[in-house]
C-alpha cells in the first residue's frame, strides 16, 4: 500500500485534532529507546516534536521485548515502533490488563524476511526460490556449523524468526543469532566485499537494503494458517514454513499518559513517519557516521512542514 507523503498526512490531520491541555510539563515524558537505528531515528523525531510543544523529554534504553512491563508500570511512557512480527506475548498481556494501551500505527511501510547479497545467487543457483537452499546449504557452512549452512538470524532478544523458518521449511541450516544491529550490518558489508555466502534475517526499510543489494528469499506467502497449522504449507510436519506475516508497526504507551500529558497524547497518537523520510536519516548515521540527535535537528529543521501541523493541532 502506497504511504501519503508524511507532509500530506499531518496536514490533513491538523484539520481533525482538537487542542488539549499540556498537563504535567514539569515532569519529563521517558521515551523508550530499543536496538536499532529506525528506532532511534523515530523515537528522537517523535521527542523533538513533544519539547517543541513545550515538554521535557528523558529517552530511556529499554530493550525490545521486557520493555512493557516497564511501560506498564509507568516507569516508561511510550515506545514508538513496536513490529507487530516481532512483539512478544508480555505486549499482548498488557494491554489486557489495561496497563498498556495502543496509540496508533507508525505508517512504516516494512517487510521482513529472510535475505542475501545479490552476487549469493551466483554462489547459490536457483535462489530466490527457497528450495534452492535445500542443495546449497553447504555454501553457506562455517566451521561451527558444518555440516550444516549458517543462517545469521536477529539478535537474541528480538526473537528467533530465521531459525524458525529454517526448521519450517526443514532446511539444513543452523541459525546463529546476531549480537547486534550492527552486527548484522558488518555480516553484509564483509559479505559484499568478499563476495562470500551469507544468508540472513533481515527487513526494510533499512539504508543497507539498497547499499548492500539485499534480496529476499521468495516464500510462500504467511497466513494465520501457515503460523498455526503443521498440515498447511509445503511440509506437513511443522508450522513457519511460509514468509512472514505482513509487518505493522506501532505505538504504545503507558495507560496514564493521555490523562497526565493530554496534549501530548494527541501528538504522539498522530505522529506517522514515513521510509522515505527515516530510511535517508538512517544512512547518515550507520553510514556516514552522524550523530542521532544532529541528524534528527537537522531534518526537523528541513522539514517543519512535515510535523509542525501535528503540533500546533494538539496544543493550539
Amino acid at each position: 500500500m502506497k504511504h501519503l507523503s508524511l507532509g500530506l498526512a499531518f496536514a490533513a490531520l491538523a484539520g481533525s485534532v482538537h487542542a488539549a491541555e499540556l498537563g504535567a510539563v514539569d515532569e519529563p515524558i521517558k521515551l523508550a529507546v530499543n536496538e536499532w537505528t529506525g528506532q532511534h531515528v523515530t523515537t528522537h523525531i517523535a521527542g523533538e516534536m513533544l519539547k517543541a510543544a513545550g515538554y521535557k523529554v528523558e529517552y530511556v534504553t529499554a530493550g525490545m521485548m521486557n520493555q512493557f512491563q516497564a511501560l506498564a508500570d509507568g516507569d516508561l511512557d511510550a515506545t514508538l515502533e513496536i513490529w507487530s512480527s516481532n512483539v512478544s506475548d508480555e505486549y499482548a498481556k498488557k494491554v489486557a490488563e489495561g496497563k498498556v494501551v495502543e496509540i496508533g500505527d507508525l505508517g512504516l511501510d516494512a517487510r521482513e524476511g529472510i535475505a542475501y547479497p545479490a552476487h549469493v545467487a551466483d554462489l547459490c543457483p536457483g535462489l530466490p526460490a527457497w528450495e534452492a537452499l535445500k542443495d546449497c546449504a553447504g555454501v553457506f557452512a562455517t566451521a561451527d556449523t558444518l555440516p550444516m549452512g549458517r543462517l545469521v538470524d536477529y539478535p537474541a532478544d528480538w526473537g528467533t524468526p530465521g531459525a524458525d523458518r529454517m526448521t519450517g521449511f526443514a532446511l539444513p541450516f543452523k541459525a546463529v543469532p546476531a549480537g547486534s544491529e550492527g552486527a548484522l550490518i558488518t555480516e553484509l558489508r564483509a559479505s559484499v566485499e568478499k563476495k562470500s555466502p551469507l544468508l540472513i534475517t533481515f527487513w526494510q526499510p533499512h539504508w543497507a537494503m539498497s547499499a548492500y543489494d539485499v534480496k529476499f528469499v521468495d516464500l510462500p506467502v504467511g497466513n494465520e494458517a501457515c503460523f498455526t497449522d503443521p498440515a498447511w504449507g509445503p511440509n506437513p510436519d511443522a508450522v513457519n514454513d511460509c514468509d512472514f506475516a505482513p509487518s505493522r508497526i506501532f505505538k504504545a504507551a503507558w495507560s496514564g499518559f493521555e490523562e497526565k500529558w493530554p496534549a501530548a497524547f494527541e501528538i504522539l497518537s498522530n505522529y506517522e513517519l514515513a521510509v522515505e523520510d527515516q530510511q535517508p536519516m538512517m544512512g547518515e548515521i550507520d553510514v556516514d557516521g552522524g550523530k542521532v540527535e544532529e541528524v534528527v535537528t537537522a531534518w526537523m529543521a528541513a522539514n517543519e512542514a512535515k510535523w509542525r501541523p501535528v503540533v500546533d493541532a494538539a496544543t493550539k
